[in-house]
C-alpha cells in the first residue's frame, strides 16, 4: 500500500501545534524555565549549524566559534552601557555575519577534510584569544557583570527565568521563520541541489561557490544570534560559548534531531537537554556515562535522527 504522508495542508496545522506546544511548557514546567529557555536557544543554535551542514553540505565542526562571538558581542555591548536586548541581537548578527562571510572564502573552496580542519582551527583560535584578552572577555573566568534593560522598556529579566524564556521564545520562532523562509525559498532548493550533486549545479550554470558562501554567511548570523540570546539571559559569557567542545556538543545535537530536516535541531535540542537534565538529576557523578549509552543507542536505532524515525513511522503505519 502506499504510505501514509501528511497532507501538505495539514502542515502550517502540524507546525502551529509545535510551538503551541513549546509556549504552554511555561505553564506545563513554571521550575524549569531556564532549561525551557536553553532549548530554545540551542534549538536555534542546531537549526544554524543545519544550514550550513545539513543543506548546504559544508562539513564544519567550529560553529561555535559564531556562537561564541555573538555572545561576546552581545555580552560587551551590555557592560559597556548600552543593554537593550534587541540592539544586542542585531550587533550580534551583524559582527557573525561578517566573520562568516570572510571566512567562507577558506571554507567554500577547501574538501571537507580541509573544512574540517579550518572550522576546528578558527574556533581554537578564537578560544585562546577570548583566553589571552582576559582584560576585557574575562577569560576563564567569564565575561560577568552584564546587567540587560528590560524587554520593550517594560519587562524585566527576573531571577525565576519567565522575561527570559519568553523573549527566547520570540526571538526564536522569528529567527526560525526567517530560516523557514530561506530555506523554502528559491536560494533554498539550489542549496539542496549543490548539497546532492555540485557538479550537476556547476553544469547548468548555477553560481555554486557564491551560494555556498551566502549560505555559510546567513548560517554564522543565525549562530551568532542564538549566542547573544544566551548571554542576554543568563547575563554571563564562559569561555566554552566560543570552544571545540561547544561545537562537538551542537552537531551531536544536530545528528540526534537529524540533518537536512527543517525541525532537527529543535527535536534534537529538546531530546538531548531534557534527557540530559534527567540523567545528571538520577546520577550526579556518572550522569555522562548514561548520556553515552543513550547517544549510542539513538544512533543506532534511529537512521536520521528524531524525524527520520517520525517518519519511518508514518510511512509504516501508512503501509498497514
Amino acid at each position: 500500500m502506499k504510505a501514509l504522508t501528511i497532507p501538505r495542508d495539514w502542515l502550517p496545522w502540524v507546525e502551529a501545534l509545535f510551538w503551541l506546544a513549546l509556549a504552554c511548557s511555561f505553564f506545563l514546567m513554571p521550575d524549569k524555565l531556564t532549561l525551557l529557555s536553553q532549548i530554545l536557544i540551542f534549538g536555534l543554535f542546531a537549526v544554524s549549524l543545519d544550514m550550513a551542514l545539513g543543506y548546504a553540505g559544508i562539513l564544519t565542526v567550529g560553529h561555535a566559534a559564531f556562537f561564541g562571538m555573538g555572545a561576546y558581542a552581545a555580552g560587551l555591548l551590555a557592560r559597556h552601557g548600552w543593554a537593550e536586548p534587541f540592539s544586542g541581537l542585531l550587533l550580534a548578527l551583524i559582527v557573525c555575519a561578517l566573520l562568516g562571510y570572510l571566512l567562507s572564502y577558506l571554507v567554500v573552496r577547501g574538501a571537507d577534510l580541509t573544512r574540517l580542519m579550518i572550522t576546528i582551527g578558527v574556533c581554537v583560535l578564537l578560544a585562546e584569544l577570548a583566553n589571552r584578552l582576559g582584560g576585557i572577555t574575562g577569560g576563564t573566568d567569564g565575561l560577568q557583570g552584564i546587567e540587560m534593560r528590560p524587554v520593550f522598556g517594560r519587562f524585566a529579566f527576573d531571577l525565576w527565568g519567565r522575561t527570559a524564556f519568553f523573549y527566547s521564545f520570540g526571538v526564536v520562532l522569528a529567527m526560525f521563520l526567517v530560516v523557514r523562509r530561506v530555506l523554502h525559498s528559491p536560494f533554498g532548493l539550489a542549496l539542496r541541489g549543490i548539497h546532492d550533486s555540485r557538479k550537476r549545479m556547476l553544469a547548468i550554470g548555477s553560481p555554486v561557490e557564491a551560494r555556498l558562501r551566502l549560505a555559510y554567511c546567513f548560517s554564522a548570523a543565525v549562530a551568532g544570534v542564538a549566542g547573544a540570546l544566551l548571554a542576554q539571559t543568563t547575563q554571563f559569557v564562559g569561555i566554552e560559548s566560543i570552544g571545540f567542545n561547544r561545537s562537538a556538543e551542537i552537531l551531536i545535537i544536530l545528528v540526534l534531531g537529524g540533518t537536512g530536516r527543517l525541525y532537527g535541531g529543535m527535536a534534537g535540542a529538546i531530546v538531548y537537554m531534557l534527557v540530559h537534565d534527567v540523567f545528571a538529576d538520577i546520577d550526579p557523578q556518572f550522569w555522562m556515562f548514561w548520556l553515552g549509552i543513550f547517544l549510542i543507542a539513538a544512533v543506532m536505532l534511529g537512521r536520521g535522527g528524531i524525524m527520520g524515525m517520525l517518519s519511518r513511522l508514518v510511512a509504516t503505519r501508512g503501509a498497514k
